[in-house]
């Protein structure tokens, strides 16, 4: 058993350079010719690089997953979503992703709105705004793939209540959702009341179906946190935003001012692991290493990663076949050395203690104390953040401490979630998102 802590102090690892890194510079494009000179000098060409200027940065996100069993399939049928999400940053322009990806069928937007929710299902009047996709006011999704809306001109405030209003016309599954919002989203009678103030809700519920992101064009970065159900929010208050990536959003402008503003962006998936996925459990997710690149490098205007997976990895291998800690190890050290192939700074995390939890064993604990130690000392991270250390009880370190217990003896409360981002360190964060 480890020492006992004579304070809950965390401390931090941040390791040297090491060889294999990619530098973060902005890679040089180099040609010869003066075709290629009167190429670029063209107007048509100029105007249609104008894009490279927007500086479009993620300031809510989720993780798609699915499809969840057809019994617990949340089924539509000529209505309209109002789905609400937290902005992270603001902007002056904004635009969303929708997703089908995994879906079996087309999907049907028939309408769609953006405005600043004021209140249950209402929007403040005069805010809600249509989004159109190359320039229709319409679009379908073939099956397995997402879309991204025309930008609109929007203020949106940090920290902003976001109503995104999906009409869908004829009757439609929802295949891909995130399962977990925390956040009740209203479901219409019949018709299309996307741009309407408010509309009578035939009932609520708390996933998100189809929307995976919203935009501004910030022009700064983001910071996007995957892992479990400890970042998707597992014990938290519902509608109040107490995840630790919240907090974390919040304590950055609080303290750090106008450099402090870098969104963050929640990819966590309640049940979710690094290495495999659950095949009789699709609303868990695709595992980290398969969404990798989707959810943290194809974020707009990613910076830096922010790793808490594992956990699930343990609990759920059997006995027989316990996951093992060199497995952990590569899985981890793919996830570094795509997100340094990007530019992306990557930060790991300790695993939490979890006796007392229901799959809780000397065996699974075992594992979870190797995989620390690793993580502990051989610094591949770019920076750790020793949340095992901060959570745990330090009279009894394999356990977490019941001031932050939700319940279950593994999920953190609001106290639990608010600790873990208060002992992100800003200085060496800011750092590593310029």
């Amino acid at each position: 058993m480890p020492p006992v802590d004579s304070g809950f102090t965390p401390s931090f690892t941040k390791p040297v350079n090491h060889d294999g890194c990619v530098s973060r510079g902005r890679r040089r494009f180099l040609a010869s010719g003066s075709v290629l000179a009167g190429t670029l000098a063209a107007a048509p060409i100029a105007a249609a690089q104008s894009w490279r200027s927007d500086g479009w940065c993620a300031t809510w996100g989720c993780a798609p997953a699915g499809p969840p069993p057809s019994a617990s399939t949340l089924s539509f049928s000529g209505q309209t979503l109002r789905l609400v999400v937290r902005a992270s940053i603001g902007g002056t322009r904004v635009r969303v992703r929708l997703s089908n990806e995994m879906g079996s069928t087309p999907l049907t937007i028939g309408a769609a709105q953006i405005g600043l929710r004021s209140s249950g299902v209402y929007v403040v009047a005069g805010s809600n705004l249509p989004l159109t996709f190359g320039g229709r006011t319409s679009v379908t999704l073939r099956p397995g793939t997402p879309a991204v809306s025309d930008p609109v001109f929007m203020q949106v405030p940090p920290f902003a209540d976001l109503a995104i209003s999906l009409y869908l016309p004829g009757t439609v599954a929802a295949t891909t959702y995130h399962r977990d919002a925390w956040q009740a989203n209203y479901v219409s009678t019949a018709g299309n009341f996307a741009a309407n103030t408010s509309f009578s809700v035939s009932r609520t519920i708390g996933a998100w179906p189809f929307l995976t992101e919203v935009d501004v064009n910030s022009g700064g970065g983001c910071i996007v946190a995957i892992g479990d159900s400890i970042t998707d929010g597992q014990g938290s208050g519902t509608n109040l935003n107490r995840r630790w990536p919240d907090y974390l959003a919040r304590r950055l402008q609080a303290e750090l001012g106008t450099s402090g503003r870098i969104g963050v962006v929640n990819r966590g998936i309640a049940g979710n692991q690094l290495l495999e996925d659950i095949p009789t459990a699709m609303q868990s997710g695709h595992d980290v290493l398969e969404r990798f690149d989707r959810d943290v490098l194809a974020t707009p205007g990613v910076r830096a990663v922010i790793v808490l997976s594992g956990i699930n990895d343990i609990v759920y291998s059997s006995g027989a076949n316990l996951v093992r800690v060199d497995e952990m190890v590569a899985g981890y050290r793919q996830l570094i050395a795509r997100a340094h192939a990007r530019g992306v700074a990557a930060l790991g995390a300790t695993l939490p203690p979890m006796l007392g939890f229901v799959y809780y064993n000397a065996a699974r604990e075992g594992v979870r104390q190797g995989i620390n130690n690793w993580l502990r000392s051989a610094n591949e991270f770019d920076t750790l953040l020793d949340w095992d250390q901060v959570l745990r009880d330090p009279a009894a370190p394999t356990r977490l401490r019941s001031a932050y217990n939700s319940g279950d003896w593994l999920h953190p409360n609001d106290v639990g979630y608010q600790a873990m981002a208060n002992a992100i360190p800003l200085g060496e964060l800011q750092q590593l998102v310029p």
